[in-house]
């Protein structure tokens, strides 16, 4: 009998990999091997400086195919005389496994991959299982899933229905999972005036206080009270700045930048043509210039409660004893990418302390990880 792959010696050998984006580090040639050997069909789908792998078990185009997302890639380390381990050592002490990567994501790619292996050889099922890695999440993320939806679309190969491998429990195994995400955006100011001598205002037109009011009709306006499944949006100012050394003169120039994070009463288009408008009165009162850029990373979405997020419940509970809440809460996730592609839910470890120093993660809990994502795919091909 062959023997179980162990997530938990997976995980370390992944974390011992230095993949900071967007060096592959050798985490996905890793897995390649791994997967190759147990019967995956194995594709690499590099695109730019990004790494991707695409694996596939079972025949293209099945009528169920169940796919995992996750990412190998991680954040600097930053100064490594902060931590107590070497960063890409995967020491294991005290129950712990130490690691730049350990909780985000290695441990759930290497659960996910691990309970996959397991899952195909001791029964094969009537459909595909499918793997797509990317090597560019904590990146621009432009290149990443999104390289591998594009390719699976061009090669007719397509999931039924996904799980995202991030960490989603905030304090405690099982307490949460993700069934959508807010959308996010960030837009950029600029409010030009004219510029003069702080003596006489009168001569200049003071961009600044024309920033002050339009940051304040923003930061007071309320966008929603949240929806069903959402909390309300929120808008948040995060700079403003003239670039003026001189306490004498009045700049031509102030820009600001706020981000937005909103939920399905909203899109980026809706909040976008808001922004304007409140920027443009503002400009034909003031007589300032004002322009606005916004750059959007990804849109709100939720995956309805239904077979997918009772499947992925039932198995959290099995092994953990936990209901999980059913959250939109946090940032964003490729998950955003995936929702335009099939069904798509989250769920992983604690991600308490992931990129931060000495991150970590418990042993045990890698181990329980692999068993729920081994009763996701038992269930769902049952």
């Amino acid at each position: 009998m062959t023997q179980a792959l162990d997530p938990v010696a997976l995980t370390a050998d992944l974390v011992r990999c230095a993949s900071v984006t967007p060096e592959e580090g050798g985490a996905l040639q890793l897995l390649q091997r791994i997967l190759g050997e147990a019967g995956f069909e194995c594709h690499r789908v590099d695109r730019g400086e990004v790494c991707n792998l695409y694996a596939r078990w079972g025949r293209k185009g099945a009528n169920r195919s169940f796919g995992f997302n996750g990412h190998t890639d991680v954040v600097p380390v930053g100064d490594a005389a902060d931590w107590s381990v070497d960063p890409f050592g995967a020491e294991i002490k005290d129950g712990w496994l130490y690691g730049r990567g350990s909780t985000d994501m290695k441990s759930g790619v290497a659960a996910f991959a691990a309970a996959a292996v397991d899952f195909v050889r001791e029964s094969p099922p009537d459909g595909a299982v499918i793997l797509a890695i990317t090597g560019d999440e904590e990146g621009p993320a432009a290149d990443g899933t999104v390289a591998l939806l594009d390719w699976m679309s061009e090669q007719g190969e397509a999931m039924t229905g996904c799980l995202v491998g991030e960490p989603t429990c905030p304090n405690e195994m099982g307490e949460m999972m993700k069934i959508g995400r807010r959308g996010s955006m960030t837009a950029y100011f600029t409010v030009k005036g004219v510029q003069g001598h702080s003596a006489y205002p009168h001569r200049a037109l003071n961009p600044v206080p024309v920033m002050a009011r339009l940051v304040d009709q923003l930061d007071r306006h309320e966008m929603d009270q949240g929806t069903d499944h959402f909390d309300a949006s929120t808008l948040a100012v995060t700079t403003i700045d003239t670039g003026n050394p001189a306490n004498n003169v009045i700049p031509a120039e102030c820009r600001a930048t706020v981000n937005i994070r909103f939920n399905d009463a909203h899109s980026s288009g809706s909040i976008a043509q808001w922004l304007q408008s409140v920027a443009d009165a503002l400009a034909e009162e003031s007589g300032a210039t004002i322009s606005m850029q916004v750059k959007v990373s990804g849109e709100s979405f939720v995956t309805p409660p239904g077979e997918l997020t009772a499947m992925v419940a039932t198995a959290v509970e099995a092994a953990t004893g936990k209901v999980p809440e059913m959250s939109t809460s946090g940032g964003t996730s490729d998950a955003r990418f995936v929702k335009d592609h099939c069904p798509v839910v989250e769920f992983g470890l604690v991600g308490k302390t992931m990129h931060q120093v000495d991150e970590r993660v418990r042993v045990d809990q890698i181990h329980q990880l692999k068993a729920i994502y081994g009763r996701i795919l038992r269930d769902y091909f049952a």
